[in-house]
């Protein structure tokens, strides 16, 4: 999974962010098809405001999801195709992993100009 965009466009905080870190195992074993339906599963969800994510080349990849408040992090939690997928993935796609809830209270960023 190595997606390549610019950084999800959010709303003003506060909102929620939900940070995945994860160290894969070796191989696919289905891992990239899950994680695209996963993100169009979560994209449809009421209060899913965006998602950035990346993974090194040595199996680290750290995901954050972005939600309106803890309701809609709970509905993406006990969505039954997510709960499948995680069950699925502390059997065959992770060596370990971490997930952290947070609440976003200041966000800014930085575009560079296309002319330098």
């Amino acid at each position: 999974m190595a997606r390549r965009a610019p950084p999800a466009s959010l709303p003003d905080p506060p909102y929620y962010a939900v940070v995945f870190t994860a160290v894969r195992t070796a191989g696919d074993n289905g891992y990239a098809q899950t994680d695209e339906r996963l993100l169009e599963l979560a994209a449809d969800q009421p209060g899913f405001l965006g998602v950035d994510a990346a993974r090194g080349a040595d199996g680290l990849g750290i995901t954050v999801s972005y939600w309106r408040d803890e309701d809609a992090i709970a509905a993406w939690r006990n969505h039954a195709e997510h709960v499948l997928a995680r069950a699925h993935g502390r059997e065959h796609w992770y060596a370990s992993f971490s997930l952290h809830v947070a609440r976003v209270e200041r966000a800014y960023g930085f575009v560079r100009p296309a002319d330098l």
